[in-house]
Formats: structure tokens, sequence, C-alpha cells
């Protein structure tokens, strides 16, 4: 990284340019370091695109010192995947209770950080960018799918218990996996919780500090070579602290 401190700046994708910077940073993450794929992958040009990106607002984090995007989130609103005739994760998840409920929804995805801004501010101020976004369209209701690398369940084994155990969507948010993975592959009083923590990727973690659900059952993305989860976080149902920490109200988590 470079020697001077990081100046972060937050926005929506505005120009081709700025996409493909989007773009280029989910390959370096996506397909690079985790062995991903896609149809339209341009691995020429070194970009991870797919059909959905024109109709999604990209959210980018810039290093303003080093003049680079190290941070970006791809978010859809209802309104947006109307034109589209679906949300991204309708291929992997049915959304039908989601969809159902009259409550203003807005799915997340494609979240990644350069490798040399992980741990760091960057993600502070993606999660922040993300707050007032949501605060700014009035969103009821967040929700994507979040992965783990690899297909094979049972390496997984523990954490998707302890996610199906202790972090299940109620009845009215619970989505279900299409092509079904159980995921209670653990019996509660067998799960080791250390174990299944250090495992969860941080980003789900994050989500569940502020009071996110899973739907029931993985999905086995065998073209990202991952296994997925679906994430629903409702904002009604978060306390005091929970909005705090998702607002930006404090530092770090």
């Amino acid at each position: 990284m470079q020697d001077r401190a990081p100046e972060f700046s937050v926005k929506i994708a505005e120009t081709e340019a700025e996409l493909q910077a989007a773009q280029a940073l989910r390959y370096d993450v996506f397909v690079r370091e985790l062995g991903g794929g896609g149809d339209l992958v341009d691995h020429d040009a070194g970009l991870e695109r797919d059909r959905f990106d024109p109709f999604f607002d990209h959210m980018l984090v810039t290093d303003e010192t080093a003049g680079q995007v190290v941070g970006v989130y791809r978010l859809l609103r209802s309104d947006q995947a109307a034109k589209i005739g679906q949300f991204y994760s309708e291929d992997e998840y049915d959304l039908s209770v989601l969809k159902s409920s009259g409550r203003r929804l807005l799915e997340l995805g494609r979240s990644c950080l350069h490798a040399d801004y992980r741990g760091g501010m960057a993600m502070f101020h993606l999660w922040s960018g993300l707050a007032a976004y949501v605060e700014a369209h009035g969103i009821d209701v967040l929700f994507g799918v979040a992965s783990f690398h690899g297909t094979n369940p049972q390496s997984l084994a523990n954490p998707l218990a302890m996610l199906h155990h202790n972090h299940l969507a109620p009845s009215e948010l619970r989505v279900r996996s299409k092509s079904f993975q159980n995921m209670d592959l653990v019996d509660k009083a067998d799960l080791d919780r250390k174990r299944a923590m250090v495992e969860t990727p941080a980003l789900i973690k994050a989500y569940l500090r502020l009071g996110g659900f899973v739907g029931e059952g993985a999905f086995i993305d065998h073209t990202f070579n991952t296994t997925d989860v679906c994430l629903i976080l409702d904002t009604a149902r978060m306390n005091e602290r929970q909005r705090k920490i998702y607002a930006g109200g404090r530092g770090r988590e």
C-alpha cells in the first residue's frame, strides 16, 4: 500500500470508466483470487461482469490518495429489478415471501475489497455509504447472497449448521434455496461454535452483528466455486446499538 494515509470517497458509478473500475476489482477478487468465472467475464480486459450489471447501482469506495477503487458493492432496488424481470439471487433462491411483503427491498451483491484494504477503514466507508443509500431510498429490507469459498458443504458443516440453528430467518422473511443444500449438518449440541465463527467470512459475521438472518438452505455455485447463503436484514428489527454500527455512529466494530 502507499506510504501516505488513504483518503476515502464513496459514490455511485456514473460513467462507463467507473463501472469498469468496479468490474476490474471484482475480477481481481472473484476470478484471480477465488477462481470464479462466468459467461461474460472478460479475461483479456480483466473484467468480471454479467448481464445484470447495467441495471444495478454500483457503489465505489476510492482511495483518493492512491487514485484507486478499493471497494465495491452492487445494489438493486425493487424498481430496478422490475426492469430485468427478476432479482439476481432469484436464480438461487425463492424470494416469494419478500416480494409479496409489500416492503421496499434492496438486493446487495458483489461486495469486495482490495486485498491491501481489508481489515481497515475501507469497509467502514462502504457500510456508511450503504446506510446513506438505504435512507435516501427508504429501504425496508436488505438481502443478497454471500459466499463461503469452495463447493464441499461437508467441509463447511460447522458454520452452515451454526447459521441454520442460530440465525435462521423468521417465516415472513425465510427465503428458500431452489437447489436445496441442507445446512443442518451438525446437531446443535455438537456445534463447535468457535470454529464455526472462525470459518465464517467477515461479511456474513458483519450482517449477523447487525441482526441479520439467513434463508433456508445453501446453494452450491460451481461457476463461482462457492457455497452461498442468502442474508436478510430487516431494518425495522435493528436495535439502537445495531443502528449506530450500521449508520457509522461508531468507528470500527
